[in-house]
């Protein structure tokens, strides 16, 4: 006897279709709202810090830094189980996703542990490897800065929301020049780049991981210059630059996405003139 023929009329699996940007942005504004109710309550009060790197080195991390990103992922997972995450804490999750959220719950702990304001809550997302979106947010101070699909915001916190813009400097002798702090550069080509930088600059200021980059997208700040970056400190500050006006990229001009050697400027001019410093 022959085998039954086989039914035609079962019906394809539907795949389920690319959340909208409006529900993924609206997801990191909650999520940095959660993380805010998590990590503020630890700042400028007596806090225990543990020590992640070995030997006689120094990478602190609290337990506001653990419960944050926690606190994060959990909601990832929750609202978008099929989207992967990579987390400064915890390491990844679903790494080979479409979506992957990059967190890094308290982008300078430093400044945290000293009770400096000079730290904020970054929240990243890639689209098959490509920045998306972009938040960092400050809870003491109550800023926010995000990205809308093509320009960048703002929001204080008396409420007010308004449009980043980078300003217009030509040259990097008219420029302001940051870098969160000098040791970031290893003795030789990278430390002595930098120092020529510093020599034309008008102005260079250390301290401020995240912070300087937003300052960088609202015009107060030219051109933040640093090395040894990881995907997760980069990748949600890179959409806010460039949907601001600037530009973001390795010193050799590639995309910043996975870290690295980064410049981060409001205006191309400066960053072309820096980018032909760094590579004398």
């Amino acid at each position: 006897m022959s085998p039954p023929p086989e039914r035609s009329d079962q019906r394809p699996v539907r795949r389920p279709s690319p959340p909208s940007f409006k529900s993924l942005i609206d997801f990191a504004h909650l999520a940095a709202d959660r993380s805010r109710e998590v990590t503020l309550p630890y700042f400028r009060k007596p806090l225990t810090v543990d020590n992640k790197a070995p030997g006689s080195l120094f990478d602190p991390v609290t337990i506001a830094d653990r419960k944050a990103e926690k606190t994060i992922t959990g909601l990832i997972k929750k609202k978008f189980p099929d989207h992967g995450f990579t987390g400064e804490e915890y390491g990844g999750y679903q790494e080979d996703a479409r979506y992957r959220w990059l967190i890094d719950p308290i982008d300078g702990t430093r400044s945290f542990i000293m009770g400096a304001p000079l730290w904020g809550t970054l929240i990243g997302l890639l689209d098959h490897g490509e920045p998306l979106l972009g938040m960092m947010d400050q809870p003491f101070t109550g800023e926010r800065f995000w990205t809308g699909r093509d320009v960048a915001y703002t929001r204080t916190r008396d409420g007010k929301t308004r449009r980043l813009k980078t300003r217009s400097c030509a040259r990097l002798s008219d420029a302001v020049l940051t870098s969160t702090h000098p040791d970031l550069f290893a003795p030789g080509a990278e430390a002595d780049g930098f120092r020529r930088l510093q020599d034309k600059a008008r102005m260079t200021r250390f301290g401020g991981d995240c912070y300087a980059y937003c300052l960088l997208a609202a015009g107060f700040v030219d051109l933040v210059v640093e090395t040894g970056l990881n995907a997760f400190d980069v990748v949600a500050l890179i959409p806010i630059i460039e949907r601001a006006g600037g530009r973001f990229t390795s010193w050799e001009g590639k995309p910043a996405t996975h870290g690295g050697r980064i410049i981060a400027a409001g205006d191309a001019r400066v960053h072309e003139e820096a980018m032909r410093i760094l590579a004398r």
